[in-house]
């Protein structure tokens, strides 16, 4: 390849001089970057045929550059390079894309050498455009199974689906418990538009275990409810062998039913978003077993301080308020002592049924440990913590529990809450002191106290 344009991306002074002499001396044209954020945007603009770029930078990182290259529709090559090697990190950093791998210190040799095969791969598939399309295909496809997070995953296989079909519109639903379909994303077509399109999908996704082309003859089916198509497709999305929901695309200009269109394009990115999907499922899964407690079903401890952070920086960001309760059974032993530690197991779970009851669901409920409880109420200041702390005192205060065995039983509990920012700036501490509100009404049992009242009597 003559005279190749090369973007250098490091966040070192002298490296980048070295890169750009180096490179310079064998014929190239060479673009210079010091951050992440500067290539990225470059990139957008096209005409790059080699990245090299330095693993670890601040903001965004070589990784996200590399994946920002592969995501273009004619991806450049991509050189990792660090200074901190890992068999690890080799192999993730090619396993999103990346041609070659090279740690520092290099020698200038290494990199000319690495640098004229990676250009010389180029061009072999540059002739080749065939090639070319089925292996850009593939990585496609790698990229999609690979997705676990299904928030990437969908928006992701919209984008690549719209673009093989030249564009149209595109959204993807997911099936709730309640068997009713709900938009998640939606590409070229509007919100209220898409879910004016959801009475459709029973019909169109049931029973259906691959992708579903229709043309418009075959959709003249639905003339009567004033659909109007084009063309239509759609593409079921199963877990463990249940629908969960599913991608549509309509009227893309490629007319996915025209006979010289590559169906089979569409068909083999379908089965990798099928995959995908299944691994996203099964690492929700995974994370849901992780993060909640399996007895009550509630977030457990581990998940609390992950949500705490998260919501303090949200907060802190868009200068919200959000507050924190923390429960505590009172003499909760005289179930276990009484009854039997079966019966208290079940005394929990009704607990946890009714704090569900007092809060909203943009609120988060945890079991902390034992009997202790907390809920992470966003964008709640104190005045509104206190109605819902008494709600949930006395919800638990006025519930007969164990109705199913000889002796029911009554609970009370005693309640403490802060509220970040006018309580605490850090998540830490405002858990210490809602726990310590609690502890301070303990003294009385089955009352609620915000921080402001700590050691008043």
């Amino acid at each position: 390849m003559d005279q190749a344009r090369i973007l250098v991306v490091d966040d070192e002074l002298f490296f980048r001089q070295l890169y750009h002499d180096l490179l310079s001396e064998c014929g190239h044209r060479v673009e210079v970057y010091d951050s992440g954020d500067d290539a990225i945007a470059r990139l957008a603009g096209g005409g790059i045929d080699l990245v090299l770029t330095d693993m670890v930078m601040p903001g965004r990182c070589g990784l996200e550059v590399l994946r920002a290259a592969r995501g273009l529709v004619d991806p450049p090559e991509v050189i990792l390079v660090t200074g901190h090697a890992s068999l690890e990190s080799a192999i993730h950093a090619l396993k999103n894309g990346a041609r070659d791998y090279l740690v520092k210190p290099f020698n200038p040799e290494e990199l000319k050498h690495l640098v004229k095969i990676c250009l010389e791969q180029r061009r072999l598939l540059n002739e080749n455009v065939q090639l070319r399309q089925q292996i850009h295909l593939f990585q496609n496809g790698q990229s999609l199974s690979s997705l676990i997070e299904l928030d990437r995953l969908l928006p992701r296989s919209l984008e690549i689906f719209q673009r093989e079909l030249g564009g149209g519109y595109a959204f993807s639903v997911l099936l709730s418990d309640e068997n009713e379909y709900s938009i998640q994303e939606a590409i070229g077509i509007e919100r209220s538009q898409a879910e004016n399109l959801l009475p459709l999908l029973p019909r169109l996704l049931d029973d259906v275990t691959g992708l579903k082309c229709l043309s418009s003859d075959q959709l003249r089916q639905f003339a009567q409810e004033n659909y109007k198509f084009d063309s239509l497709c759609v593409l079921p999305l199963y877990n463990e062998g249940e629908l969960k929901g599913g991608l549509v695309f309509g009227d893309g200009p490629l007319a996915m039913m025209n006979e010289t269109f590559p169906k089979e394009r569409l068909h083999y990115l379908a089965e990798q978003v099928a995959l995908g999907f299944e691994n996203s499922s099964r690492y929700q899964d995974a994370q849901d077993l992780m993060y909640t407690d399996d007895l009550t079903g509630l977030y457990n401890y581990r998940y609390m301080q992950i949500a705490l952070n998260q919501e303090s920086r949200r907060s802190q960001r868009y200068g919200l308020k959000f507050s924190l309760i923390f429960l505590d059974l009172d003499r909760f032993k005289g179930i276990n002592d009484r009854h039997g530690h079966l019966a208290g197991s079940a005394a929990l779970q009704e607990v946890s049924r009714l704090l569900r009851g007092c809060v909203r669901e943009v609120d988060t409920l945890f079991r902390f440990g034992g009997d202790e409880f907390t809920a992470l109420l966003v964008e709640t200041d104190a005045t509104a913590a206190r109605v819902v702390a008494e709600r949930i005192r006395k919800s638990i205060a006025d519930h007969s529990f164990l109705k199913d065995h000889e002796q029911p039983c009554r609970l009370t509990t005693t309640v403490g809450f802060s509220t970040f920012p006018s309580d605490a700036l850090d998540a830490t501490e405002l858990l210490e002191l809602a726990d310590r509100a609690m502890y301070d009404g303990k003294r009385v049992r089955n009352v609620i106290r915000g921080v402001e009242e700590l050691g008043h009597e």
